[in-house]
């Protein structure tokens, strides 16, 4: 029951934190300086822009399909946020350990596909219908390569609890960890932690796999390059067009918990989870040092700061690469999805079984 009102307060906090570095990281890539006025260095501006969301009057087109319209915001919003229910963020602390914890999240993150055709249909606006299509094509072709990847890990671990993942990448794994997990090579390198038993050690290649599930995460949140969905400049705000006020404001929230929860995803499959990246290495037991006991404060403590570090770095490369890369076309999306990233995710998975088979 405690983990429930934490996650929310970290999502919510960090949509606070994220619009504001989002927009002073976008400002040091163009050269300028970002909000200023409201605050000092502008930090109360966010509070600003809720403050006039707030005040903004709900409309509701004559046109528009009214049940489904007002539905639409609370169905993204709903999907995404219940994917939170089965991240682990400490040994101790996560808010469902059930058994089958990666087959959910990805199930229930895919239903925000539903709210944003309803959004779009909804609507009666051919540029929000337009802008819904595209996100349907978008989501459900980018789903085949993510989840490839994503069972290469669970090929990899044996398991589909997120929590028993996150175990076998540190010094607590109930498990004995080999070197790049192959057994024949004779290093046993359970006591050391850290990096060592991170997913992308104990199998190189996932280096590749983590690579193609940062492409496909992007495309999962609409984020750009990959923002064809909301393309400002050809679609106005594609399925977002109509909208206003709140519902507006609770589109724009669940983008940003989007970004957090597949961030967080990532750190967890390939990254180590909330494991510390440093090693024990002989007498110098940094590892026992910055992670701390399961059931002890300090290794809550430092499990929720190692987990949130790792996937603020993956947030700020999503914020670099919105900033950095123009916006692909319809055709060019499809064709990264359906002729690369599926067949090299496809290769990937078979090396994974070899690479299971020998370890």
């Amino acid at each position: 029951m405690l983990a429930l009102p934490i996650f929310l307060a970290i999502s919510s906090g960090f949509v606070v934190v994220g619009v504001y570095l989002e927009r002073k990281i976008s400002a040091f890539i163009q050269d300028r300086l970002g909000p200023m006025e409201v605050g000092k260095w502008g930090l109360l501006q966010l509070i600003a822009d809720l403050l006039k969301l707030l005040q903004k009057e709900d409309i509701v087109p004559a046109a528009a399909d009214r049940r489904l319209f007002l539905m639409a915001p609370a169905v993204i919003f709903a999907s995404i946020f219940a994917g939170y229910a089965v991240i682990p963020l400490t040994p101790d602390l996560l808010g469902s350990s059930t058994a089958v914890g990666v087959f959910y999240l990805l199930a229930i993150i895919s239903f925000d596909v539903v709210g944003i055709l309803m959004a779009g249909w909804g609507s009666n606006n051919k540029y929000s219908l337009l802008g819904a299509m595209r996100s349907v094509a978008q989501i459900i072709s980018y789903e085949i390569p993510l989840g490839l990847v994503v069972l290469c890990v669970v090929m990899l671990c044996q398991t589909l609890n997120l929590q028993e993942i996150s175990f076998q990448q540190g010094i607590y794994t109930y498990e004995t960890t080999y070197l790049f997990g192959q057994r024949w090579l004779g290093i046993d390198v359970t006591g050391w932690g850290g990096i060592f038993a991170w997913n992308v050690v104990r199998h190189p290649l996932l280096l590749v796999g983590y690579v193609i599930f940062f492409i496909c995460t992007l495309a999962e949140a609409n984020r750009a390059p990959f923002d064809l969905p909301e393309g400002e400049s050809e679609i106005v705000s594609g399925y977002a067009t109509e909208y206003s006020g709140m519902r507006f404001a609770l589109l724009f929230l669940s983008e940003y918990a989007m970004m957090l929860l597949v961030s967080m995803l990532g750190v967890i499959l390939f990254w180590g989870s909330w494991n510390t990246p440093l090693p024990n290495l002989g007498p110098l037991r940094l590892a026992d040092w910055t992670s701390g006991e399961p059931g002890t404060i300090w290794g809550n403590v430092t499990a929720v700061f190692w987990l949130l570090s790792k996937a603020l770095l993956a947030v700020l490369g999503q914020m670099w690469v919105r900033w950095t890369f123009p916006r692909v076309r319809v055709d060019q999306m499809m064709f990264l999805a359906w002729k690369v990233l599926t067949p090299a995710a496809l290769i990937l998975l078979l090396i994974t079984g070899v690479w299971r088979l020998l370890g």
